[in-house]
């Protein structure tokens, strides 16, 4: 038997760390080359990690909800013809006896003091956003290797940050003095109380709520909405829903006749397929559009690549296949990069008008909202038609009022004289 490592991967170039979620084995069950042994979240992307052999899980190194440099050591398999690791003089126990002070190193390590030590990107990021500074940082207890402190460490800490210091006051009034009644509206303590839930943000929550905040902070945003029939694009998909879903395999969404209609307003109007760099604006000859899907872990965008290549059930088949691999945790870090105008659909979840927040570094997002039928005026008459509200949020240090609204009046009117012979 041969021991096999199994180790960290690096999930894209820009990748330096992940956190394991889950592992789906324990230690003792048999495992599969390829048969997914955990999962693992980093600031991109939440995915399974399939085994890198066969045989048992001997030993789980890192365990849940820690996060560790990529190309860490995270457990080991036993299997057959995989070439062992080398394994150090300082490994090799001598005489059985020593067998178990094994463990003491990494006590003492642990125990190190917490000064000079690695801080990983994610700890000094939630650190800056929480307002941690360096000093006090210094002084949080590390579960990590040599003392390292840990996305969970940090959010421990944080969650009884300052409630020590308030313990003295607390014992004072022991002389028959009334205790001091909180001021109105203060803030009780998170910690240690039964009718409050801490839940730690996930890996990417964290990373969205800071790439949020961003966008607010470097955009200036403006928001434009215009109203949209979706008469014919209804109608035009009810009438091969069905042909289409026994062909392809999946059903027809509304989302592909949005994203054609965009990609040829973004041909005519190329300034929204742009981005910002200092002074200088990047106006890109490619589209890839991202669109926005609900995971269990909070909102992921991946991106279509190259989507004016593409033709109709090509648009189809590409947001079905974003969608289930966002779903089942099967995107890669290039999923998620590279967009150029991003996609909103918020009416899935019964909106009306939202006004979504630019995806960094694109100048400006599509949302479209719930498609309703309603009573409109045509031509001097009443009639009913399938509305909806479509928004654009813009960046107003490229994009002025009048460029944002003749491209989301182009996009409009694509929608509405979607061709209803159209063929797909």
């Amino acid at each position: 038997m041969a021991r096999i490592e199994v180790i960290m991967p690096q999930m894209g170039e820009s990748i330096a760390e992940g956190t394991i979620v889950k592992w789906h084995k324990k230690v003792g069950d048999q495992v599969k080359k390829d048969e997914t042994l955990l999962e693992i979240s980093t600031d991109k992307v939440d995915s399974e990690i399939p085994s890198p052999g066969t045989g048992v899980l001997v030993e789980i190194v890192v365990h849940e909800q820690t996060t560790v440099p990529v190309r860490t050591v995270i457990a080991y398999l036993e299997g057959e013809g995989v070439q062992a690791g080398p394994i150090h003089a300082a490994e090799a126990p001598a005489p059985p006896a020593a067998v178990p002070q094994a463990p003491a190193p990494a006590i003492a390590a642990k125990a190190a003091p917490p000064e000079g030590r690695f801080y990983s990107p994610l700890v000094l990021s939630i650190a800056r956003t929480e307002g941690v500074p360096l000093e006090e940082l210094q002084h949080v207890p590390g579960s990590g290797d040599g003392g390292r402190v840990t996305k969970k460490d940090l959010l421990s800490y944080l969650a009884t940050r300052g409630q020590s210091a308030k313990a003295p006051q607390a014992a004072a009034p022991s002389m028959g003095a009334s205790p001091v009644p909180a001021p109105p509206g203060a803030v009780r303590p998170l910690g240690g109380t039964a009718d409050v839930e801490i839940i730690p943000m996930t890996v990417v929550g964290q990373k969205m709520a800071q790439h949020m905040l961003h966008s607010v902070q470097t955009s200036p945003h403006v928001a434009a909405i215009h109203e949209v029939d979706m008469s014919v694009v209804v109608q035009h998909r009810a009438a091969h829903a069905a042909a289409f879903e026994g062909r392809e395999g999946f059903k027809l969404s509304f989302m592909p006749y949005i994203i054609d209609a965009v990609v040829q307003a973004l041909k005519k109007y190329p300034m929204l397929n742009s981005s910002v760099e200092g002074t200088n604006i990047i106006r890109k000859k490619f589209i890839n559009i991202g669109v926005a899907v609900a995971s269990d872990n909070g909102l992921i965008v991946p991106v279509i690549k190259n989507a004016e290549e593409k033709n109709f059930t090509g648009l189809a088949r590409a947001v079905h296949d974003l969608a289930e691999r966002t779903r089942t945790r099967k995107l890669m870090p290039e999923d998620v990069q590279g967009g150029t105008f991003t996609i909103s659909n918020y009416g899935v979840f019964g909106t009306l008008i939202g006004t979504p927040i630019i995806n960094q570094p694109q100048i400006a997002i599509l949302g479209t909202g719930v498609i309703q039928k309603r009573v409109v005026a045509v031509n001097d008459g009443i009639t009913i038609r399938s509305m909806a509200y479509f928004t654009m949020s813009f960046d107003h240090r490229v994009v002025d009022g009048l460029l944002g609204g003749m491209f989301l009046d182009q996009v409009v009117r694509n929608l509405q004289g979607f061709d209803p012979a159209t063929k797909i």
